[in-house]
């Protein structure tokens, strides 16, 4: 199955846009694993230069290296024009910053996102497109959804309430979307423009919505709020205590790098996911503060101290992730106490990637 699954990657062209990256550079890897030959669109700027050499193994001198605009409409045209495959992953994907600068967010995320589906659109060689959303689209869910007789759910229900005192909502793909921030409602027009221009030409797509990802080589941004397990661990490190936003009690699906780049590439051939929409997920709620006690497991002593709640960060949820086990075939392999390890582990050899603005803070710190 997974032989035949794949064969249609072979030899082909794919344009990963905004391939440079944590994510993206991980679907280009397993697509050259496959026999694919990826092209990678990027600005290249998000991170110190050394950080996509290094880290994410992307040298902007490569041959299959584009450093440019995802809203560069000549550009896109040609790159577009020369694939089999397109995964449009380019964004800016932080919420803090999409809240700081809207209008960057909306030139990025949503004319962007534009103009990569009029060149699709325009070009008859492309063969499905996959579209990178978020799990940021439920926002907080509807609580009138676990207000029901059956009586699965209600056991599930009392069984969440007594682990974490409040019931977080499992998302399904066809509940009702209620973004909560600027990076959210950008995912939701993608996902509707991908379907609305799409649809009309004839060529497939899939939209996957990504749940928390996490895990190495993930660095963390300063004025940033996302990647929690990247910024305790890096805190950690330094003896910094751990920031509990709102105290901690929301409500993550974490799921690791490399399942997420997996589900894309199947997400991208899988003949079930045409024109669907997929949740990437675990279907496992953990609360942020339970973050931070595996964290602290790897780092004794190390204290946490709560802290506001950030705009637009949402008290969360998990996937309900029945419709990509039957469409894409696939579970994600690595669990969240192991992922915390690896990435524990692999920040211990890699000391280097603790930012300096970070480690300026823990010296200064009395």
């Amino acid at each position: 199955m997974e032989y035949d699954l794949f064969e249609e990657l072979q030899g082909k062209n794919v344009l990963v846009t905004g391939g440079g990256g944590l994510i993206g550079s991980r679907v280009v890897a397993q697509l050259r694993g496959l026999g694919a030959r990826p092209v990678v669109l990027c600005t290249m700027d998000s991170y110190p230069e050394r950080v996509y050499r290094d880290l994410f193994g992307m040298g902007a001198g490569g041959e299959d290296v584009v450093v440019g605009d995802v809203a560069d409409e000549v550009l896109v045209r040609e790159l577009v024009r020369g694939c089999d495959f397109v995964v449009h992953a380019a964004a800016v994907a932080d919420v803090a910053a999409c809240t700081r600068d809207a209008r960057s967010a909306i030139r990025t995320n949503v004319t962007g996102t534009q103009v990569v589906l009029d060149a699709v659109a325009g070009a008859d060689r492309v063969r499905r497109l996959c579209f990178v959303s978020s799990a940021s689209v439920y926002g907080n869910g509807n609580p009138e959804d676990w207000a029901s007789p059956d009586p699965g759910k209600r056991a599930l229900r009392g069984a969440l309430e007594f682990v974490y005192g409040r019931t977080p909502p499992r998302f399904v793909e066809d509940a009702p979307l209620r973004p909560l921030s600027v990076y959210a409602n950008t995912k939701v027009f993608g996902e509707t423009q991908t379907a609305l221009v799409l649809r009309a030409v004839g060529t497939s797509y899939s939209v996957v919505r990504y749940f928390s990802v996490y895990g190495d080589p993930q660095i963390i941004k300063e004025g940033s709020h996302s990647w929690v397990v990247a910024w305790f661990t890096a805190r950690a490190a330094l003896g910094l205590p751990l920031q509990l936003n709102g105290g901690g009690e929301q409500v993550r699906d974490f799921v690791h790098v490399d399942d997420v780049a997996a589900a894309t590439v199947r997400a991208l051939v899988a003949p079930a996911a045409h024109n669907e929409i997929v949740n990437v997920g675990t279907g496992v709620p953990t609360r942020i503060r339970e973050v931070a006690d595996l964290v602290r497991g790897h780092f004794p002593g190390v204290a946490v101290t709560e802290t506001p709640m950030p705009p637009g960060d949402p008290l969360g949820g998990y996937a309900s992730v029945r419709r990509m086990e039957q469409l894409l075939g696939w579970t994600p392999e690595i669990t969240m106490p192991e992922g915390v390890a690896r990435y524990v582990d692999w920040l211990k050899r890699m000391p280097q990637a603790v930012p300096g603005w970070l480690q300026a803070e823990s010296v200064a710190r009395p």
